[in-house]
């Protein structure tokens, strides 16, 4: 995704201060060693001009300086190691400690943006501080099972309940997030309102944000809307760029699929959007209160038969928690 010139500078503000401040704690580490233990300094400057000559030598074509170079260096890395362990510091505290260890908070990695720039740039584009309220009181560390029901059979032929399989959905949900990055691939949250649709899509969201994972979280209203904005030009630049983002982020989150107002035009999109993530290896999730008889009447039929072939259907089953947590006063 692309930013607006000023958008960029503003993010790569942001990427300075970081660097600026590894930098800052590094320094203050290193000074705190260097007061506890004094030779450590000593080494320090060994190891620069060491570093310095050899790389003299190098420039003058001198024969095995490289390995000469390789070695002596090892020797005194380890030496600083053993030093630092005897003062009771790890071997790597001197070294600068990043906010992302991949970029090294720069935001690139061999020249292509980092995850966690691309993250950053859907969270300017799509204002995302809302999601991360929400997701403040939505995660796998604050899911219960308090509300489902025990004594509710959702599977006859095993004697499953509705607790037994939320259990078992739960985890699912944990599984997908934690192997999202090698795996990926497509979920539909099926059920009626209130069993708990929104809130499993956004632990998983919470989950992948942690990890600097590109998310996209748009109800269908709002898909379309956005859709409708760039196909016919309202918004210029930014809408343009938001769009992108619909195809191009890690996992897109279509919320309550079958609220909007359906017609050929949405039909045609939709099929677009998911074909188009399917082609690109991009996740989707969708949830929906509609049922798959339902979803195959109000979309058309290669919609259907995409999400049928691409996608893990989780039903969902009972009644609405919400109702079930204002019954008993609590509203979290």
């Amino acid at each position: 995704m692309a930013l607006n010139n000023s958008q960029y500078d503003a993010l790569m503000r942001v990427y300075q201060k970081k660097q600026l401040d590894s930098k800052r704690r590094q320094d203050e580490r290193i000074d705190e060693v260097y007061r506890a233990l004094p030779q450590m300094e000593e080494f320090d400057r060994e190891i620069s001009a060491i570093s310095v000559e050899q790389a003299r030598r190098l420039l003058d074509g001198e024969e095995g300086a490289l390995e000469r170079l390789r070695f002596k260096l090892k020797e005194l890395r380890e030496s600083k190691e053993t030093l630092l362990a005897m003062g009771g510091f790890a071997p790597d505290y001197m070294e600068p400690v990043y906010t992302c260890s991949e970029c090294r908070d720069t935001g690139y990695v061999g020249g292509r943006k980092c995850k966690c720039l691309k993250q950053a740039e859907i969270a300017l584009l799509y204002g995302q501080s809302n999601l991360e309220r929400v997701l403040q009181a939505e995660n796998f560390d604050c899911l219960s099972f308090e509300y489902y029901d025990k004594t509710l059979i959702v599977n006859e032929e095993k004697g499953i309940s509705q607790h037994e399989y939320m259990r078992a959905v739960v985890e699912e949900c944990r599984n997908y997030a934690a192997g999202f990055h090698e795996r990926g691939g497509n979920l539909l949250f099926t059920g009626p309102a209130g069993t708990g649709k929104t809130f499993l899509t956004n632990c998983i969201a919470k989950a992948l944000l942690d990890r600097a994972e590109a998310v996209l979280y748009l109800t269908s209203s709002d898909l379309f809307q956005l859709i409708s904005d760039k196909r016919f030009d309202h918004g210029g630049e930014e809408r343009e760029e938001k769009y992108k983002g619909i195809l191009e982020c890690s996992l897109l989150i279509i919320d309550d699929l079958g609220t909007e107002l359906t017609n050929s035009f949405t039909n045609s999109e939709l099929f677009y959007c998911i074909n188009t993530r399917q082609l690109r290896g991009r996740a989707t999730i969708i949830s929906t209160n509609l049922t798959m008889n339902e979803l195959r009447d109000i979309y058309s039929e290669r919609i259907f038969s995409r999400i049928i072939s691409s996608y893990r259907v989780i039903p969902l089953f009972g009644a609405d928690i919400r109702i079930k947590k204002r019954l008993s006063g609590k509203t979290s």
